[in-house]
């Protein structure tokens, strides 16, 4: 919200948690649709569940995800790659699961009495329309 407030153009009109799920996102997204009609033209959606979700909400209202509604989530899964390159969904941020290698070599290191930075950051992304389909290429989840 902060950094939406950092942007006078922008506003959120509602707000709701589809409880990280597709069910969720699509039960949600109905219900905005129903009391928002297309008074809205962006969705953020905190994971790629509830954004495939509310996509099928959307379609069933006869807006097209991706164009009438711009879609962004978190997570970066090879669904929400899918709904890239389908064109329904327009970004997706990783959040990267693979943090047990990284984990596990700073452990060792510690272990070994090697010095190990205060600080280890796990390497997140921004994906959008234009990189699905070669960054799909690449997922492992």
């Amino acid at each position: 919200e902060e950094a939406i407030r950092a942007h006078p153009g922008m506003r959120i009109v509602r707000s709701q948690s589809g409880d990280f799920r597709r069910s969720g996102g699509k039960q949600v997204m109905e219900a905005f649709i129903q009391a928002l009609g297309r008074e809205f033209d962006a969705v953020y959606a905190h994971n790629d569940d509830m954004a495939l979700g509310a996509i099928q909400a959307l379609d069933a209202a006869g807006l097209k995800p991706g164009k009438d509604v711009l879609i962004i989530s978190i997570d970066a899964v090879r669904a929400a790659f899918e709904a890239m390159i389908a064109g329904t969904l327009n970004a997706t941020v990783e959040c990267n699961p693979l943090m047990g290698p990284l984990l596990f070599d700073t452990i060792e290191k510690h272990v070994r009495g090697e010095t190990i930075p205060k600080k280890i950051i796990n390497p997140d992304r921004l994906f959008e329309q234009k990189d699905a389909a070669e960054a799909v290429k690449e997922r492992e989840y």
